[in-house]
């Protein structure tokens, strides 16, 4: 293997800005900052989300951003801070450097992801997945 996931990290994590939970909690207010939950549904349904963030399974990221793709989210041609998170940081800083290389110019990542924001007593909300209950 020429590149293991500990290498592409490492890259990822050279270049991109990661935020603590205490800033995280600072941005969360703001009207400026989408929150992006990089999760699966079922992760957030077992786990719940941060309050109000958007969710974007990481496996369609490259699609929703790019205004030429027909699976483009118009929330992401805001003029916005965007923070990724996943559960522990991992997928959240190979989701922001990809989303840098793509033209997003202002991104970072949670550190230490969803994990850590729960782990500090932040708020968390209930996720419900669509057609169940």
């Amino acid at each position: 293997m020429r590149k293991g996931f500990r290498d592409l990290l490492a890259e990822a994590e050279a270049l991109v800005e990661a935020v603590d939970t205490a800033e995280a909690a600072r941005l969360q207010v703001s009207d400026n900052v989408v929150f992006i939950d990089l999760r699966d549904p079922r992760e957030r349904e077992r786990d719940g989300a941060i309050p109000d963030a958007f969710s974007c399974p990481r496996g369609m990221l490259e699609f929703w951003i790019d205004p030429e793709s027909p699976y483009h989210k118009p929330v992401f041609a805001e003029d916005k801070l965007f923070l990724f998170y996943c559960a522990s940081g991992w997928r959240s800083a190979l989701a922001t450097k990809t989303a840098l290389e793509m033209g997003l110019e202002n991104v970072c990542h949670l550190e230490g992801g969803f994990s850590a924001w729960r782990d500090a007593g932040l708020p968390v909300e209930a996720v419900e997945l669509k057609g169940k209950g």
